[in-house]
């Protein structure tokens, strides 16, 4: 093994996605409105929010244009009372197939259900966050399964 190879490290995932917003308090109260959400820490100019068993960092001073293709990609349990409440809200709807939409600085929002996705929890997770039931759909289940990962 060359050295080059030996010093690279494998990647396990994300700890966390910081997005800049022009106000913490009405960040907290949009996203609020959207999804379950603890607020984990805060300081004048960020705000740190639980999402599932990972975490959000908002923080002020959003400056650049919205976002065309640059997106955060979250998961979620059902998309359509998301969409209900993104409706009733006002908020920016994008086209497409799926769930993507605007916050109200620009930041673009990817919504994808957890069924559809080769990204899984634990069963431990899943219980522990009281989604122990989610399954996921035949297609999913073969990209896991192109990947050595299967679910008997």
């Amino acid at each position: 093994m060359s050295d080059a190879a030996a010093a690279r490290v494998r990647g396990i995932g994300i700890n966390h996605v910081a997005i800049e917003v022009g106000d913490l308090d009405a960040a907290l109260a949009f996203y609020g409105q959207l999804f379950e959400v603890r607020l984990r820490g805060r300081s004048d100019t960020m705000a740190f929010i639980d999402l599932g068993d990972q975490f959000i960092a908002l923080s002020t001073g959003r400056r650049q244009r919205q976002d065309d293709d640059r997106h955060l990609g979250l998961v979620v349990d059902d998309r359509a009372p998301l969409r209900r409440a993104l409706e009733a809200m006002g908020a920016t709807i994008l086209p497409g197939r799926g769930l993507d939409f605007l916050d109200p600085w620009g930041n673009r929002v990817q919504v994808v259900e957890y069924r559809d996705i080769q990204f899984t929890k634990t069963p431990e997770v899943l219980r522990a966050m009281g989604l122990g039931d989610l399954a996921k759909s035949p297609a999913a289940l073969a990209e896991l399964a192109n990947k050595g990962v299967r679910f008997d």
